[in-house]
């Protein structure tokens, strides 16, 4: 819990309800309506926000057919556009001041990485059945080969367990550093360079963002592929 008051704590009691609920609930909020806004306004010849939108848009649906395909980016595009739109927008609040990073905590993101671990693998037997087991055994599968195929699937088993803690820890180290380093900056030189500690944290965001988006369709990719 942060003990620095925060805008949400004039409307939300901190102790009822934690910062990274709130402000998770807020960035769920300004999605929906950025997305209501764009679509009011929608033009043939886009302008301004839906521009940009699209250009975001265009951005993740590319990013899924290089890794996914282009026959499964369309299924999985509303749910890593929708992943990666609310990390991107969480990573960002902690920049404004009076604001706080949802993608901080690591409730947060945990909540985030089990739906990409149960999505992978809902897919992967959606799409091969029984066959999903072979991704678990290697490519030697012989009865000779048995004790290797057992290893190779333990080991592979306990790769996909540890992906939600992987997503998760790995998104709440790095936010949880920037945030420190932007303050310690900001403590020593807080007039020379506040623009270059805002784009420090600007870049960690965007990269952040794009590494979760990324891991994400790389393991749904390798849940609907084929075995090899």
């Amino acid at each position: 819990m942060h003990e620095e008051k925060l805008l949400m704590d004039v409307i939300i009691n901190p102790h009822t309800v934690p910062h990274y609920v709130s402000y998770a609930f807020l960035a769920s909020l300004i999605l929906i309506g950025t997305a209501l806004m764009v679509r009011k306004s929608l033009q043939l010849v886009p302008t301004g926000v839906q521009n940009f939108m699209e250009s975001i848009a265009e951005g993740i649906l590319n990013l899924c057919e290089e890794n996914i395909g282009h026959h499964w980016a369309k299924y999985f595009f509303p749910f890593v556009g929708t992943i990666a739109l609310y990390v991107a927008v969480c990573n960002f609040m902690g920049l404004v001041p009076g604001f706080f990073s949802p993608t901080s905590n690591i409730n947060n993101n945990v909540a985030l990485a089990i739906p990409v671990f149960l999505a992978t693998h809902v897919y992967g037997i959606k799409e091969h059945g029984i066959g999903y087991l072979k991704h678990f055994l290697g490519p030697i599968r012989s009865l000779a080969a048995l004790p290797l195929m057992i290893l190779i699937f333990i080991i592979e088993l306990i790769g996909h367990l540890v992906r939600p803690v992987t997503l998760s820890v790995r998104l709440f180290g790095n936010m949880v550093a920037k945030h420190i380093i932007l303050l310690v900056l900001a403590g020593l030189s807080p007039w020379l360079v506040p623009t270059l500690i805002l784009a420090l944290g600007t870049l960690v965001s965007v990269i952040q963002a794009f590494v979760f988006t990324l891991l994400t369709t790389l393991y749904l990719a390798g849940a609907v592929e084929e075995a090899h």
